[in-house]
């Protein structure tokens, strides 16, 4: 019980799924605006449900690389990664654990970048770099899209 009445759960848990993929939705919508241009392709990931899956991870920005290649690979073999991780209408910003967990996972996929995005209804999504361990706080705002994804 909250301040003497009932809280319904089920309608709270559907609430809680519907602002989560509208915050994916949005962060999607932001990021197209920049990543069209430089073939950025975005992969999400769901539950069997259609809910979020589990995992720090929700979204992936992916490209292939046309840098100088490294060894014997050849020009547009390696892959740019980006992870992603959202947050919709009142969720809790991730912790320091979260952001641990992030480091651990781009450190093994070798990602290039580490984002987080948030989103409330009625505005635009915003953007967050994660920053190094020694940081005082793990994220930065990013307020220039394109110097992300260039």
């Amino acid at each position: 019980m909250v301040s003497g009445t009932l809280v319904n759960w089920k309608e709270a848990q559907q609430k809680a799924a519907r602002t989560a993929r509208w915050a994916v939705t949005m962060a999607k919508v932001r990021i197209r605006r920049v990543a069209s241009r430089t073939r950025w392709q975005l992969v999400t990931f769901y539950g069997n449900s259609g809910a979020e899956s589990v995992g720090v991870v929700d979204m992936l920005a992916i490209r292939k690389d046309h840098s100088k290649p490294m060894g014997a690979a050849k020009r547009g073999d390696a892959l740019q990664i980006m992870l992603i991780q959202v947050k919709g209408g009142t969720a809790a910003r991730p912790t320091p654990e979260d952001a641990t967990r992030l480091r651990v996972v781009a450190k093994r996929h070798g990602a290039c970048d580490v984002l987080l995005a948030t989103w409330k209804k009625g505005t635009a999504a915003r953007f967050f770099r994660l920053r190094r361990a020694s940081a005082g706080d793990a994220w930065a705002e990013v307020t220039d899209l394109d110097s992300i994804f260039r």
